[in-house]
């Protein structure tokens, strides 16, 4: 049987063999709580200790600043509410984009409901958010302002520092980033965010850890509580080998951006150069995306019909994010094509430094076929 074609990388990574072997040799190493008080309480602790401090170098924070979590759902929740309850003395408006994955939308229309005033700032052409737009929007009781780094669907580079700076003028509003598909993908600069989110399995770690990167002197109110942790913010046990196994893939990430990026960028050429050939065709992510990311939209046929199609051939591909509700046009996509018919055409390619000439030989070929049945 043919292995099935993975082009859903920004879905979920396969974990590196390298950061699994990390993981079982931690997990059988070091049986004890980092929390309990004795010999292989501290051994595990002293270790922990390591991985932390190795984490904060790798993102350039200071180890206090890291809370570990299950992942980013748990890490945006957290920042969203936290911030929100701590701040409830000054304001009651929030501050988001369209571009938003579920665990930050989601989370932002429950609040909603309990009274709290969200805005979507608009989005240009190119995908980027319009920063005159957000400065019309700031207020004085503005608390938070919740964006992205990477958009998971277009694969849009947000301007967060230039965000941050528009923020100096507002004292009580916090900065969200959400930079779960920036890993990896881009130089990571957290300067001027007050919390960001990360999660292990987009850039070949586990799934089941993340972290939320919180400014050393902000306080949150916990969305966990419990008892002690490696931190007053978020209680559990410490999972010592998923922290030393995200540890591990950050670290080949971080160290192999730029080969793997210059691998995904040539990929990226040869199916932008070949998809554009078909004159039913849009592309959708601005040449300026991150490579790993190609979102496109086949005229006259539903983005999860020809996912389908593409599927029956052996090729995996997405529709929007893994977590979204299927059947609505993208957000995203609806943002820079003002289109809903090409929203709801729009379907996501995603690449990695693992992706093989032959594996792209063979999608090619798989869509032309799935385009001569359902395009013509």
């Amino acid at each position: 049987m043919t292995m099935p074609i993975y082009l859903d990388y920004s879905a979920n990574t396969p974990i590196d063999p390298s950061v699994l072997e990390r993981y079982c040799q931690l997990e059988q190493s070091f049986p004890g709580n980092p929390n309990s008080h004795h010999a292989l309480g501290r051994a595990a602790q002293e270790e922990l200790t390591k991985i932390t401090a190795s984490i904060a170098d790798l993102l350039c924070v200071q180890p206090g600043e890291i809370i570990y979590t299950s992942g980013a759902s748990e890490s945006n929740n957290t920042a969203i509410k936290g911030t929100l309850r701590a701040l409830r003395h000054h304001g009651r408006h929030i501050i988001s984009s369209p571009l938003e994955h579920p665990s930050v939308s989601g989370c932002l229309t429950a609040l909603q409901e309990q009274g709290y005033e969200i805005d979507l700032v608009g989005i240009k052409r190119d995908g980027t958010i319009d920063l005159a737009h957000l400065s019309e929007l700031l207020r004085k009781d503005t608390v938070l302002v919740t964006v992205c780094a990477v958009d998971s669907e277009l694969g849009t580079i947000q301007p967060v520092s230039e965000i941050s700076e528009l923020l100096k003028q507002y004292p009580n509003c916090r900065l969200h980033v959400d930079a779960t598909q920036a890993v990896g993908k881009i130089p990571l600069d957290f300067a001027g965010a007050d919390t960001v989110s990360l999660t292990a399995h987009k850039f070949y770690g586990p799934n089941g850890v993340g972290l939320l990167l919180k400014r050393q002197n902000l306080v949150l109110e916990p969305l966990i509580y419990g008892g002690t942790s490696t931190t007053l913010y978020r209680s559990g046990t410490p999972t010592l080998a998923l922290d030393g196994a995200f540890e591990a893939a950050l670290r080949l990430a971080v160290e192999h951006q730029e080969e793997r990026t210059a691998r995904v960028s040539s990929l990226n050429r040869r199916l932008r150069d070949a998809l554009s050939a078909y004159p039913k065709v849009r592309l959708n992510s601005p040449v300026e995306a991150v490579p790993h990311i190609l979102n496109l939209s086949v005229q006259g046929v539903k983005g999860a019909a020809f996912q389908h199609a593409l599927d029956d051939e052996g090729v995996c591909v997405s529709v929007k994010s893994a977590c979204s509700v299927e059947g609505l046009p993208s957000r995203a996509v609806f943002a820079v094509s003002r289109d809903r018919k090409t929203a709801l055409s729009s379907f996501r390619i995603s690449l990695s430094h693992l992706t093989t000439e032959k594996e792209l030989s063979r999608f090619l070929e798989s869509f032309d076929r799935c385009y001569d049945a359902l395009a013509q």
